[in-house]
């Protein structure tokens, strides 16, 4: 049961950030600044969700699975940024494409459901939409800045992590003649 109550209270702190995020004041949301600072505070939160949900629960390869999946994220998008000079909408410099913010988000959310399952996952894909939304909105990124971002993060976090209860899995098959789902239990 400590599984669920962890997940349970990282789905309430989403849930609740999401909620402040959305009752700041209406000002401030008319600025760019104001989307910028909320994609900060999304990244942030996501993240923090995906080190420290396993942390509580004393889960070190779900620790370090995340930290993997964030920083290749990271590097991945870094080393893009500056293969692919691209100016932001706001013109402040060349480094657009892919977006950093988004990348990361996606990264720890697709670490959390690969790892816990849908119940953390499904809040933590939500947040990491409003980060890449929130993005597009500060005019930092392009839409498919965002895109990619989401793409990179989300691909690192499904390849590095690998679920906490490997004992029943759902596992997608197609051949030629058709595709399906398998339901797998190992005893």
């Amino acid at each position: 049961m400590p599984l669920k109550r962890n997940l349970q209270a990282t789905r309430s702190l989403l849930v609740a950030a999401g909620l402040l995020v959305w009752s700041y004041q209406s000002s401030v949301w008319a600025s760019t600044h104001g989307w910028s600072q909320a994609s900060s505070i999304g990244r942030d939160l996501v993240v923090a969700a995906a080190l420290g949900v396993p942390a509580v629960q004393g889960d070190w390869t779900g620790d370090l699975q995340a930290g993997g999946s964030l920083l290749i994220a990271e590097g991945v998008s870094y080393g893009l940024k500056h293969a692919f000079p691209e100016e932001r909408p706001d013109r402040s410099d060349r480094r657009s494409f892919p977006s950093g913010h988004s990348a990361q988000a996606f990264a720890a959310a697709a670490t959390l459901e690969n790892r816990y399952g849908w119940n953390a996952g499904l809040p933590a894909f939500a947040a990491a939409t409003f980060v890449a939304v929130a993005r597009v909105e500060a005019r930092k990124h392009h839409w498919y800045d965002c895109l990619a971002g989401a793409a990179i993060g989300t691909g690192s976090g499904l390849l590095l992590t690998s679920k906490h209860d490997d004992r029943v899995r759902l596992l997608p098959w197609a051949d030629a003649s058709g595709g399906g789902l398998a339901l797998v239990e190992r005893f």
